[in-house]
């Protein structure tokens, strides 16, 4: 039986893609590199923010401007973090479903933890997440399962009673790595052949397919 929902963040529960993309452009414009189109941010998001900026850069990349970007980047994302981002549609509606169902919810995000907790409170302010974690020291970015496991103590459950959930080939390979049943959704910001070749245990096409893949979970008892 199922008894919690751990979700990724960006591309899964929010479309972000806009303001990570116009404050990633802000950090190169302000040290003199030419702008990205948001659209290519959809290939260079998923494995935080340093990996971000290596991949912007290219074969401009050095230590130095790796942090000199990173630091524009967390200033200018600080105060325009929410200007386009928005919740899919639907998936409020599946959080207080899944609530009102009995099940405990998590949020595990490769972006900064600061970051992570504000834009849920301001987003989902009415959404009783049990545990939201992001980046931090204590722990490496995903698909590293250390991060998860540590999730899913907090929440007291086990691997069998969790449902990883997430866009990215690197959220199916973070659920397996902690052997958790892994569910892609063709929503977010990776086409569904990278979600297949990855191995998601289940792919879904809307908010509503989590809810009934749930309940079919629990009847079927697999």
């Amino acid at each position: 039986m199922i008894h919690a929902c751990v979700f990724d963040l960006d591309g899964t529960l929010l479309n972000s893609l806009k303001d990570i993309a116009n404050s990633t452009n802000y950090a190169l414009a302000h040290n003199g590199y030419q702008p990205c189109p948001v659209d290519q941010y959809r290939s260079f998001v998923g494995d935080g923010l340093e990996v971000l900026i290596r991949r912007v850069l290219g074969p401009n990349y050095t230590t130095e401007a790796g942090i000199l970007l990173v630091n524009d980047f967390n200033f200018y994302y600080g105060s325009h973090y929410s200007e386009f981002t928005l919740p899919y549609n639907g998936v409020p509606e599946l959080l207080q479903s899944l609530l009102a169902h009995g099940l405990k919810l998590a949020v595990l995000s490769n972006k900064p933890d600061g970051f992570v907790k504000v834009i849920i409170k301001e987003l989902f302010p009415d959404t009783d997440f049990t545990v939201i974690q992001g980046k931090t020291d204590k722990f490496a970015h995903k698909p590293d399962p250390a991060s998860l496991e540590n999730v899913m103590r907090e929440l007291g459950v086990k691997t069998g009673e969790t449902l990883y959930i997430g866009d990215s080939d690197i959220d199916i390979h973070t659920a397996h790595n902690a052997k958790l049943k892994a569910v892609g959704v063709t929503w977010g910001f990776r086409e569904r052949s990278e979600l297949e070749a990855a191995g998601a245990d289940y792919i879904v096409d809307s908010p509503e397919d989590i809810l009934k893949l749930v309940y079919n979970i629990d009847r079927l008892g697999s």
